[in-house]
């Protein structure tokens, strides 16, 4: 701390003690990526560290570790179930050759014939023994099937289908790694549609999510197998474009406006023709080393911005940043 120049501030310490302790990957990577880039630790980059790696770390590291603790388990308990199967058939085999060979002796045969009963009975209880197992081994790979279906709800919007706030934060924080690592860019877009409680107050909270779930199709469709589309809360949604550059987000997000702008909604019930729906956009490229809130607090300031302009628009963080210079 002291040969970077981080004041010894309890936060700071906090970041540094977890940095020294390799206790977070992201976190490691991350300073590294700023002392490389010889990026001076003000006050602003110290308390994102603190804000993104370690803060929340006491709510998150249960949660998203627990799924790959279970799976580990899980496999595990597989390996042995295949290692008693295996030592199983083993004992089969010996035993089989035992019976064999007590049936060519010339001992007594009343022994003989207890031995072979025996043997029998060993045998049997082996092949029970092996049925029991691989039945286990189909209940094991039903609870795992279970567990990913699971882990696949927990991070999935129900009324969208979009990804969650959850699953939406950790994307963004591998998002930014990647983007630091290789000096890419890295750009979100924050949409929020126009007059949504008139929808709910006009025709009900049915056809409201009729909107949203719209508005969420055509943004799952207009982003890339790469990009993360998400809910953020309520009627907004966000999306995330690692590799796109400030300019590409805004061409994305008019894509996104201009198809919802000529979408048209009908009810079901009555054939009537709902009033267009319109969204407004802001649009924000990562800067290097600051967090993820920071990065969506310049974007909702773009969005806010096109909601003050008139609605149905897209706006970029530059514009907003230019007009408070002014």
């Amino acid at each position: 701390m002291a040969q970077h120049r981080v004041p010894p501030t309890p936060e700071n310490f906090a970041v540094w003690f977890y940095y020294a302790m390799g206790g977070s990957l992201t976190l490691r990577k991350t300073v590294d990526i700023l002392i490389a880039n010889k990026r001076k630790f003000d006050s602003v980059v110290n308390r994102d560290l603190y804000v993104t790696y370690v803060k929340p770390q006491s709510d998150l590291a249960l949660t998203e570790d627990f799924p790959e603790q279970v799976h580990a388990v899980i496999a595990s308990a597989q390996e042995f179930l295949a290692t008693a199967i295996s030592d199983n058939r083993s004992q089969m085999e010996s035993l089989g050759e035992v019976k064999s060979e007590c049936q060519a002796a010339a001992d007594p045969r009343p022994i003989i014939e207890k031995l072979l009963k025996e043997l029998s009975n060993a045998t049997s209880r082996s092949s029970a023994l092996e049925a029991n197992f691989l039945r286990t081994t189909k209940d094991l790979d039903q609870i795992k099937d279970s567990l990913k279906l699971a882990e696949e709800h927990s991070n999935t919007d129900p009324l969208t289908g979009l990804a969650n706030r959850r699953s939406l934060e950790a994307f963004l924080r591998t998002a930014q790694i990647t983007a630091m690592e290789a000096g890419t860019p890295l750009s979100i877009l924050m949409i929020d549609i126009d007059h949504f409680k008139k929808f709910n107050d006009s025709y009900g909270h049915q056809v409201g999510d009729q909107v949203l779930r719209l508005v969420a199709r055509v943004l799952q469709e207009s982003v890339r197998e790469c990009d993360l589309a998400a809910r953020y809360g309520g009627e907004e949604l966000i999306a995330v474009l690692p590799g796109a550059a400030l300019d590409t987000g805004v061409e994305v997000a008019e894509r996104i406006r201009s198809r919802i702008s000529e979408a048209r909604l009908t009810r079901r019930a009555t054939g009537e023709e709902l009033s267009s729906i319109t969204i407004s956009v802001g649009v924000a490229q990562f800067r290097m080393a600051e967090s993820a809130e920071g990065m969506i607090e310049r974007c909702d300031r773009a969005l806010y911005q096109a909601k003050r302009s008139g609605r149905n628009c897209t706006v970029r963080e530059s514009s907003v940043d230019e007009e408070i210079a002014a």
